[in-house]
């Protein structure tokens, strides 16, 4: 499969699939086939825009892929994954993996029992500033995410946590790459059945603490990241793709300054600009899309089994689970729903 374009299929025509479809049209490794949607006039209209057959069933386009994306509603993910798989068909699956953690370790087991590529779409993952912190190979010991915004009128099937959340706990995951030992969460419903709002600090074996918001009732879009290392300190906003990292060694004589002049009695704090003080860098950042790169490695790991998409399906659990726990601590530090106030 090295030598030729990889047959490619979109299963859901909505929001999501949409983007993954141009993007799969637009690479030159990627041959796209199918279009697939239980709704086939949406379908059709998708198929056209790329001129591509277009589908009401998964089992139409079995003997005509090589690999699939899954942008449906989560709920359905491990049955749409469980057609294709079985027949060794890659999967490449919008987050989260599974609409809970048993229907996700029945997606891995299943890869594992076909040998059979599955990725999971956490694109940000890809975002070129975590690619970018990705190369400074630091070791973090506080993380402090929040990812915030108006709400949507989409993924109304799951909560805030499982719907945005998810992002910052798989990139955290990955970053602190250690056993979660605590999670401590709260969350509230103000819209929806399911939580709009939650704040879950989660505490891992190496001693890294992790405070992650995720709202989607604010007033607001902001996503950003903070990361507090022996390495170096950085600050990273995905919204406007930029960060700044401050390292740790260069500034050990900027601290020797400070202590001689304090000693000499004539410091004066308002008299400093630390920016000019302390080693800050701008960081180096490919503006490249997140779905585009997140395809490549999944299409690299299909025609080549040797390599691995940039979230696995073990990957994407490993995210569920921990979302999990922190639905549960949700639950278990429920706010009182009806106050008294004659107390």
């Amino acid at each position: 499969m090295q030598d030729k374009r990889v047959r490619t299929a979109v299963v859901g025509a909505g929001k999501m699939g949409s983007i993954h479809a141009k993007v799969y049209n637009q690479l030159p490794q990627s041959e796209l086939v199918a279009i697939v949607d239980t709704d086939i006039a949406r379908a059709r209209r998708l198929g056209e825009m790329y001129d591509c057959p277009s589908y009401s069933s998964c089992s139409d386009i079995l003997d005509k892929v090589d690999a699939v994306t899954i942008a449906t509603p989560t709920v359905t993910h491990l049955a749409l994954a469980k057609i294709f798989i079985k027949k060794k068909i890659s999967v490449l699956i919008e987050k989260p993996l599974a609409a809970n953690v048993r229907e996700g370790r029945k997606i891995v087991s299943l890869a594992r029992k076909n040998n059979c590529v599955v990725a999971v779409g956490h694109s940000e993952r890809c975002n070129p500033i975590v690619q970018a912190m990705k190369r400074l190979d630091i070791e973090p010991k506080f993380i402090e995410a929040h990812r915030i915004s108006p709400y949507p009128f989409r993924s109304t099937d799951v909560g805030v946590v499982l719907d945005v959340m998810i992002h910052d706990i798989d990139i955290i995951l990955s970053l602190a790459a250690s056993k979660i030992k605590r999670v401590h969460a709260v969350g509230v419903n103000v819209i929806e059945d399911k939580e709009d709002i939650c704040s879950a600090r989660l505490v891992f074996d190496n001693g890294c603490v992790a405070n992650i918001t995720a709202s989607r009732l604010a007033l607001k879009t902001e996503r950003t990241l903070r990361i507090f290392s022996r390495q170096a300190y950085l600050s990273l906003d995905y919204f406007k793709k930029s960060g700044i990292v401050v390292k740790a060694d260069p500034n050990i004589n900027v601290v020797k300054w400070i202590q001689e002049h304090k000693e000499s009695g004539d410091f004066n704090m308002t008299s400093v600009n630390w920016p000019d003080l302390l080693h800050i860098e701008q960081l180096n950042i490919d503006d490249k899309e997140p779905i585009r790169l997140e395809q490549e490695a999944f299409l690299r790991a299909v025609a080549d089994r040797s390599l691995a998409p940039e979230v696995s399906a073990v990957a994407g659990l490993s995210a569920l689970e921990c979302a999990q726990k922190i639905l549960r601590s949700v639950k278990k530090h429920k706010w009182q729903e009806e106050i008294d106030y004659g107390a």
